[in-house]
């Protein structure tokens, strides 16, 4: 188990409820994507050894956690997360003697790894389901099978035995001519669903990550698992949701948080976690409202340290993420407040805009029209975020300000989702034109974030060799020579030196850590401010700063520091230019992503400039 590199929250500061601070209540968590994130042996695929060459560079960053997308072996039907082994390393990402270094090198730099965990769902070469679906006994109900609806034909459109659609377009069943039935997929028909109904397919699992934690690692962000319990009827079937556009029901809704998820998670945490230290699990959570994540997050109830809520990064489309709008801060804050407001007393979230299937935040919401908005609304996106209460997740890039991958042509996709998606949408039902789903695509691709790390401004980004003869298996962002970490690293006005500021304010601030956070002007259109304070605490002499102040302008255009703002800064709101009997010192802006002598402007006049974001100690 690794030392921790940095100083821990003292105890007397209440965070997720518990009576001793979990050493992740102040830790900031990197996800890397492996097959786009560094190619040692130029076959154009990123491996273990090449995030193993990179490791200085996340510490450098000061990040505390990695997070690892699949390595395991897989037939990469949807780039590893249909896992035909789970106790191996598939080939093109290296070996298990290769995760075994890469564990103990992160080890070495005081980091810890967590690897995510697929187990809503296995890959049909999984030998679980060949046996499942060859009838064998043992393995008959590991899976969810189903006939052919009564006086149907097996196979035809309109047989299934519901109208559950999967995520990635089409029916959620798949029939099996092998076994005669039907299986559910809740993503590709490659990814069959186990059934956790089964006491031993649950303890097939458990006893699968009982033995990655004896081999190292510190834990598991847990893929889609308020999936697992799925609703049943009293004659055990499975009930027909309400359909769609497209003539199927949305079966993450009616699956999501299903009447034993409670029960499951309590049950893995006996078996798995029970007299271990130093782990952290984190859940992906499709369909939970805040409410419950305050319930599965709260560490008497025994389930999951945090969960992934997603309402914030849906809420910005119509009737799905194919028909995007507008960035709208309104409704952003008021469900960023109520997530944040459920854990205040017990519970913990997670922070999050940016992860492999979302499109990159800066070309979201942010201004991508020239280099110093990108930059200036990279940053201030960043520490919107950052500032918040939680666990802070960065992907590989955001701290770079990468952006989405300007993909012009369907032949430059290679995502699953995208491209069944496209089929369904535009060639099958006609719901989409060409052009429309292209822009879709575009903006909302899952591959927009997969697109390899730019590392230096050379022919493929540095991710593999100039001179290689295989191209990387996504294209390279053309922007590559405008932003890359080589470049970044050396600017003080870099993205990548304002996120190692961010980082470096979370494990120093116990009020930025741990503080309660409460919205400021929720109605301004244009202007994301709120106080973390830590009022009412039992706190050390050794901290200095029970409140801060957050202002962050979310436009390209100049705003006005609205009232609840000013006066939590100590201005008067309707006294601007700032009477010059009052005190506005430098020191005490934390950071900014404006010189601070403009900072101290905004301050005294009471404009924002574009993109400007601060955080203030009054």
């Amino acid at each position: 188990m690794t030392v921790q590199q940095r100083e821990l929250l003292p105890d007397s500061i209440r965070t997720n409820g518990a009576t001793v601070n979990p050493w992740w209540a102040n830790a900031v968590v990197y996800q890397i994507y492996p097959r786009s994130f560094q190619d040692s042996n130029n076959d154009g695929i990123g491996d273990l050894q090449g995030i193993i060459s990179r490791l200085d560079y996340l510490a450098n960053l000061g990040v505390d956690v990695i997070w690892l997308s699949p390595v395991y072996k897989s037939p990469q039907d949807d780039n590893g997360y249909d896992i035909s082994d789970y106790q191996d390393i598939d080939p093109m990402f290296g070996t298990l003697y290769d995760m075994d270094d890469l564990i103990a090198a992160v080890h070495e730099r005081g980091m810890r790894i967590i690897i995510d965990l697929v187990v809503n769902h296995t890959s049909d070469e999984h030998a679980w389901f060949e046996a499942s679906r060859e009838g064998s006994a043992q393995y008959a109900d590991w899976y969810w099978w189903r006939p052919t609806k009564e006086g149907h034909t097996p196979g035809a459109p309109g047989s299934e035995p519901n109208n559950w659609g999967s995520d990635f377009g089409g029916s959620a069943w798949e029939y099996s001519p092998d076994r005669g039935e039907y299986y559910l997929h809740s993503f590709s028909p490659k990814q069959p669903d186990l059934n956790w109904e089964n006491p031993a397919v649950r303890q097939a699992v458990y006893d699968m990550m009982n033995w990655w934690m004896d081999r190292g690692i510190d834990g598991f962000r847990m893929d889609v698992i308020t999936l697992i319990s799925k609703p049943l009827t009293a004659d055990g079937d499975l009930p027909d949701g309400v359909p769609g556009e497209d003539g199927y029901a949305n079966a993450q809704i009616v699956m999501a948080d299903g009447p034993r998820l409670d029960e499951f998670l309590s049950e893995m945490r006996h078996a798995v976690f029970e007299g271990r230290e130093g782990f952290l699990t984190v859940g992906e959570a499709p369909g939970i409202t805040p409410d419950r994540n305050r319930e599965i997050t709260d560490p008497s109830n025994h389930e999951l340290d945090m969960l992934f809520l997603f309402h914030h990064v849906e809420f910005d489309a119509r009737g799905s993420k194919w028909n995007p709008l507008p960035l709208d801060i309104v409704p952003l804050k008021r469900i960023m407040a109520s997530e944040q407001e459920a854990v205040e007393d017990s519970g913990w979230a997670s922070l999050f805009f940016n992860n492999h299937d979302q499109p990159r935040v800066v070309s979201r919401w942010g201004d991508t029209t020239s280099e110093e908005s990108r930059t200036l609304s990279a940053k201030a996106l960043g520490l919107v975020l950052h500032m918040h209460r939680g666990t802070p997740y960065i992907y590989q890039g955001e701290e770079l300000g990468m952006t989405n991958a300007g993909f012009t042509a369907l032949d430059q996709y290679r995502d699953i989702e995208s491209l069944d998606l496209y089929r369904l949408r535009v060639l099958a039902m006609k719901l989409s034109t060409h052009d429309q789903m292209l822009e879709a695509l575009g903006r909302r691709s899952r591959d927009n974030a997969r697109t390899p790390m730019q590392w230096d401004s050379s022919a493929f980004a540095g991710f593999t060799d100039a001179d290689s003869p295989t191209e990387p298996w996504l294209p390279v962002n053309p922007n590559k020579e405008m932003i890359n970490a080589s470049d970044e690293e050396h600017d003080p006005n870099s993205v990548l030196a304002f996120y190692r500021e961010l980082i470096h304010l979370r494990h120093s601030n116990p009020v930025i850590a741990a503080g309660r956070w409460s919205l400021l002007d929720g109605e301004d259109k244009r202007v994301y401010a709120f106080v973390r304070s830590l009022e009412g605490f039992d706190l050390s002499d050794t901290i200095e700063h029970q409140q801060v102040v957050v202002v962050a302008n979310l436009t390209g255009r100049s705003a006005q520091i609205p009232p609840e703002a000013a006066a939590a800064l100590g201005l008067d709101p309707v006294a601007f230019p700032v009477d010059s009997g009052m005190t506005i010192d430098e020191d005490n802006v934390l950071i900014s992503n404006y010189p601070r002598s403009q900072t101290l402007s905004a301050l005294f006049t009471g404009r924002l400039s574009p993109w400007e974001a601060f955080v203030y100690q009054p």
